[in-house]
């Protein structure tokens, strides 16, 4: 029979693992971009140029087809990743060294992040689309616009995923390779916005109230909810919440995309505090308010 030394020690056992999942929590929330980001608004250069943001065609037109409210969601996407090309290109020369290796993690984020949209693509979305419209054709001049900014893109994340430490980090040569794809990356990912928008005026584009207007509001649906945590939960979507400006447009997509509070907060704070240090760079705070660039909060007004 056990004595009360042994049922002392299990009970200490029990205890100390039973604690530990409140600890592991208690340490990401240390880490979380709620506590741990300033939110000071911009008042110098910001994550709204060199490229320019798209005016979501839902804004524009009040128009809530299928095909409008599709691109409508997919400018918000693109809107996210501008701010972060933005973002990057706004701070690559000014970053200090300490933050040199949290600035590569960044930026190889939104390398992740594009060429998992790209893929996404190319692969499910355009694909689902085709087929609903019985044409083939849709998306070509979108296919060839794919295909010009990939070389610098991929030249981008070679020169990043090279570096033998963060800090032979040059921001010159960062700009430069990123020179060398802005206006093709920039000029398809507006361009494709009225490509989708206009389907609605396509031949076959689907009637509301059939079951194909039905099953082309669940390809948009069902692929917008996956394209981002496909890219990256811990990476891509806290990259994606935190270039996501809830103010813009009136406040139109304050909620966008939707989903429970608690989920959106976890999903920047939980599955953010991973990599911390990289979301300084970001162009909004965890509540979605855009914010002053970190490195270049000691640079004269720009």
């Amino acid at each position: 029979m056990a004595g009360p030394k042994s049922t002392s020690s299990s009970s200490t056992t029990t205890t100390i693992l039973l604690s530990i999942p409140f600890l592991i929590v208690a340490l990401l929330l240390t880490r979380a971009p709620t506590f741990t980001m300033t939110s000071v608004a911009p008042t110098k250069a910001w994550a709204d140029e060199p490229i320019k943001l798209i005016t979501t065609p839902q804004y524009a037109t009040k128009k809530t087809d299928i095909f409008t409210s599709g691109a409508t969601h997919m400018a918000l996407l693109h809107n996210s990743i501008f701010r972060g090309y933005n973002s990057i290109y706004q701070q690559a020369a000014h970053v200090a060294d300490q933050d040199k290796a949290d600035f590569v993690g960044y930026c190889l984020t939104w390398y992740r992040f594009v060429k998992s949209h790209h893929d996404d693509e190319e692969q499910s979305l355009f694909p689902k689309i085709e087929d609903l419209l019985q044409d083939k054709t849709v998306f070509d001049e979108t296919h060839k616009e794919h295909e010009a900014f990939l070389p610098g893109l991929a030249e981008f994340e070679k020169y990043l995923g090279g570096l033998k430490s963060p800090n032979d980090f040059s921001g010159d040569e960062l700009l430069r390779i990123m020179g060398t794809f802005q206006d093709s990356f920039s000029d398809h990912f507006h361009n494709e916005i009225p490509t989708i928008s206009k389907l609605s005026e396509h031949a076959n584009a689907p009637k509301e109230g059939t079951p194909e207007h039905t099953a082309a509001v669940t390809t948009f649906k069902t692929w917008g909810k996956a394209t981002v945590t496909k890219a990256g939960v811990t990476d891509c979507v806290p990259f994606f919440l935190l270039n996501l400006d809830r103010t813009v447009e009136d406040g139109m997509w304050a909620n966008w995309p939707p989903m429970p509070a608690p989920i959106r907060w976890g999903l920047v704070n939980i599955a953010g505090a991973l990599h911390s240090g990289w979301w300084k760079f970001s162009s909004c705070d965890a509540a979605g308010q855009p914010k002053e660039l970190w490195a270049l909060r000691n640079v004269e007004k720009l």
